[in-house]
């Protein structure tokens, strides 16, 4: 039987050793709990958005067991000036809000594709929405971006890790940057992802 080895690809909710002390990031407590029973690579990238993940999956390892991708935070990032255009009346804004969820549906769809199609066992994250500071407006606009997420992974019945339900506190997000896990944070998406692959 070949060794596990996962794959973590997507943004920094993966590749968040910026933002926590060495030895605390998603990866590194990835892999001190798998020790020699499986392998972690990251090829998420801090900054990519879901139109990058087909260029970070061109380098998948061919020894690949199972994929982790969590992507999407950047992407409603990058709307934030469009979520502050003034509308005439609430229907002209959902019309708004329904173009920036189907912009978004075309390119995590693409990215989704990418990974799904290799094969490889598939684990899929939503964006979380409990960052200290974020207004319920904004709460509102990341659950257009959540519901593309979901309905694509529960058609397919790819497993979700939710991180709205996991990553909660405070305590949670970096006080480097709270838009990305602590190390508190990192420690829980590790738990998940080692029972994940190994089968805990």
């Amino acid at each position: 039987m070949s060794a596990t080895h996962l794959v973590l690809v997507g943004d920094s909710i993966f590749d968040n050793s910026a933002y926590v002390l060495p030895g605390h990031s998603v990866t590194e407590q990835l892999r001190s709990r798998v020790g020699a029973a499986a392998q972690v690579t990251l090829l998420a990238v801090d900054g990519h958005l879901s139109r990058d993940v087909p260029a970070q999956i061109a380098h998948m390892p061919q020894d690949a067991t199972h994929v982790a991708l969590s992507v999407g935070g950047n992407d409603a990032l990058e709307c934030l000036t469009r979520l502050e255009a003034p509308c005439q009346n609430i229907l002209q804004a959902l019309a708004s809000l329904s173009e920036i969820q189907r912009q978004f549906e075309v390119s995590y769809r693409s990215a989704f594709r990418s990974v799904y199609q290799s094969g490889i066992p598939l684990m899929v994250c939503t964006i979380y929405d409990s960052v200290p500071g974020l207004t319920f407006s904004l709460k509102t606009a990341l659950s257009l971006f959540n519901d593309v997420i979901t309905r694509t992974a529960l058609e397919i019945k790819v497993p979700i890790l939710d991180l709205r339900c996991l990553l909660q506190d405070e305590g949670d997000f970096s006080s480097v940057s709270p838009i990305e896990p602590s190390a508190v944070g990192s420690n829980k998406i590790a738990d998940v992802l080692n029972q994940w692959v190994l089968g805990g």
